[in-house]
């Protein structure tokens, strides 16, 4: 079995379990090296812990499929006929009572049919240890994260020099979206949030199309572009004219905590040490009631996976893992600050992916 297999195959053995079952999204791509779309037909690829792999393939994406060189058997099904004959063959070819599945991806009415394919099949969610095979990043994942993220730091420099009062938010986020294209993005690693004035208070707000930028206004981007299937994810907050005295009080305050989670993350350190740093910082300052959300979380295949950096949450970080640090504070009805770098955890301590300059910008 292919390497990138047989890690699921021993995922499957640790769990004392007899298989584990994936569909297309990033943990599928990843193990076979081909992104497949998620649609209404069921497509499902089984790791078993001993012998050869299956899979349940729709006969449309058969040629698509040859690309994999899947080593194991694939029973194709037509739309015409339904898929529930291919899950009956594979019951017959991989009979099993324990199967693990990826909690957050499998869709119900896959699940549905495992179980009627297979009466009395236990189906465990084994999303953590799943998934938790991507948090070590190869050197080629890396570098398709650094491409991504200086992509997305030539589009932020290009749009921050057109940034000017009295445009609208969409303004602003239109030509965020065609300069992250210009300067090479394969796509958005999410919709870009771009809010101005009492709309950056708001974590994941929506560009307004009736908003016109006025002096003085935070102006909060959160955005990244993909490359190679790996996503980034920064986040910069500027200032439109001036700032005023709060304002620059918050930035300080944010930009210290940003700065305190480099200095405690190594490798070994736990998600809850760096959250409990970090947050810590926020909380000592005069606007801790305006903490709304934990430090970061893992970024790679998708722009938030494994590990969540948040408190109670005892994970050590390997060397390898690629995190966001980025606290953040937001005053209702008056403005948000969030500062958000991509980091990348080492032996000794981390390196920082993102290059762009935290210190506070005038712009317009």
């Amino acid at each position: 079995m292919p390497p990138r297999l047989e890690e699921y195959a021993r995922v499957a053995r640790d769990l004392s379990i007899d298989a584990v079952a994936l569909v297309p999204g990033p943990n599928f791509t990843r193990a076979l090296g081909q992104a497949f779309m998620s649609h209404e037909r069921p497509f499902v690829v089984l790791i078993p812990a001993e012998g050869a792999p299956a899979a349940i393939v729709p006969n449309l994406e058969l040629k698509s499929w040859e690309l994999v060189g899947f080593p194991g058997t694939t029973h194709d099904w037509r739309d015409q006929d339904g898929y529930m004959g291919a899950f009956h063959a594979l019951a017959q070819s991989h009979p099993m009572k324990r199967l693990a599945v990826e909690g957050q991806v499998m869709r119900v009415f896959v699940h549905h049919a495992l179980k009627a394919a297979m009466p009395g099949l236990e189906i465990i969610d084994a999303e953590a240890e799943i998934s938790a095979l991507r948090m070590v990043k190869t050197a080629d994942e890396i570098a398709a994260l650094e491409e991504a993220i200086a992509i997305s730091e030539r589009a932020l420099a290009r749009v921050l020099e057109g940034v000017r009062v009295g445009q609208t938010e969409k303004d602003v986020e239109r030509a965020l979206i065609q300069a992250l294209f210009a300067e090479g993005a394969e796509g958005l690693a999410f919709s870009p949030i771009v809010a101005a004035g009492d709309n950056s208070a708001r974590p994941h707000a929506h560009a307004r199309a009736d908003y016109a930028i006025r002096p003085g206004d935070a102006l909060l981007f959160d955005f990244g572009a993909t490359k190679h299937g790996f996503c980034a994810d920064i986040t910069r907050t500027v200032f439109v004219g001036h700032a005023t005295d709060e304002a620059r009080a918050v930035h300080d305050t944010v930009l210290r905590a940003n700065l305190r989670g480099f200095e405690v993350t190594r490798a070994g350190v736990t998600a809850h040490e760096i959250d409990d740093a970090v947050t810590g910082v926020l909380e000592a300052s005069p606007f801790a009631d305006r903490i709304r959300h934990k430090t970061g979380h893992g970024l790679g295949r998708e722009v938030h996976e494994a590990p969540y950096i948040m408190r109670g949450n005892r994970t050590a970080l390997p060397a390898g893992t690629v995190y966001t640090i980025e606290p953040g504070l937001y005053g209702p009805d008056r403005f948000g600050v969030r500062i958000e770098d991509d980091v990348l955890v080492t032996e000794t301590g981390c390196r920082s992916l993102t290059a762009f300059s935290k210190d506070l910008m005038i712009v317009g």
